[in-house]
């Protein structure tokens, strides 16, 4: 192999190199190492460990709420379905009674005005159109009440209106609750005592959502005794 030298202009001046001469082809297809390509390079393994450290920066806290994430939703349904098997397992043991065990009756008498109504012939007896309509819609609107009541519900039997009477309308009822043989006289002295059935009658008497209404009874005009 013959080498030769070649000279070469570099920022001006002259500069020799020694090329090959025989075999110049071959020599000519391995490129020569520049600067320009160690830039590249840098650039690149550079660029390449930018993109690692912010993958790791970004993924590290998704990671992280991802599994804040799955551990919350996981207590929610922990929790809701706890929830749902105390609903259904759980029994009030105070709601667990048998009403057929109540066979002592327990009743009360009174009286109650009616300001929106105009007394009528009619209504002296029951069995008139008048009669029984307003009859009927006073039991209806009393045993409603009474059945709803936490204190007095599992014990209330019956309302009855046993008559009407003037000065404006004067209704005259019945109420009958059943109670059973334990307990009957603690029962009759507290919860179902005259003042107690009293009270609870009154108090829904003046909870009425409107004074205008046909059957609005008058709180003040409650009376209620005891049926020995």
């Amino acid at each position: 192999m013959e080498y030769e030298l070649k000279s070469v202009k570099t920022n001006g001046t002259d500069e020799e190199r020694v090329t090959a001469g025989n075999g110049g082809a071959q020599a000519n297809m391995i490129p020569e190492a520049t600067e320009r390509d160690g830039l590249f390079t840098g650039q690149s393994s550079s660029q390449c460990r930018i993109k690692k450290e912010l993958n790791a920066v970004i993924c590290s806290p998704i990671r992280l709420w991802m599994v804040i994430i799955i551990i919350l939703v996981i207590i929610i349904a922990v929790i809701v379905i706890s929830l749902v098997l105390c609903s259904v397992i759980h029994t009030d043991l105070d709601e667990k009674y048998d009403a057929a065990l109540f066979n002592i009756p327990q009743s009360f008498n009174g009286s109650f005005r009616l300001p929106n109504q105009v007394f009528k012939e009619q209504l002296l007896t029951l069995n008139s159109s008048e009669g029984n309509a307003l009859a009927t819609g006073l039991q209806k609107k009393m045993v409603d009440f009474y059945r709803s009541s936490p204190a007095l519900g599992r014990y209330f039997s019956e309302a009855k209106i046993n008559a009407f009477r003037n000065g404006s309308v004067i209704a005259d009822y019945r109420l009958t609750f059943h109670m059973p043989a334990e307990g009957q006289y603690q029962l009759r002295n507290f919860t179902l005592s005259r003042e107690m059935v009293y009270n609870v009658f009154r108090q829904f008497l003046f909870d009425q959502e409107t004074t205008s209404e046909p059957m609005y009874i008058d709180p003040r005009s409650l009376n209620c005794s005891q049926t020995y």
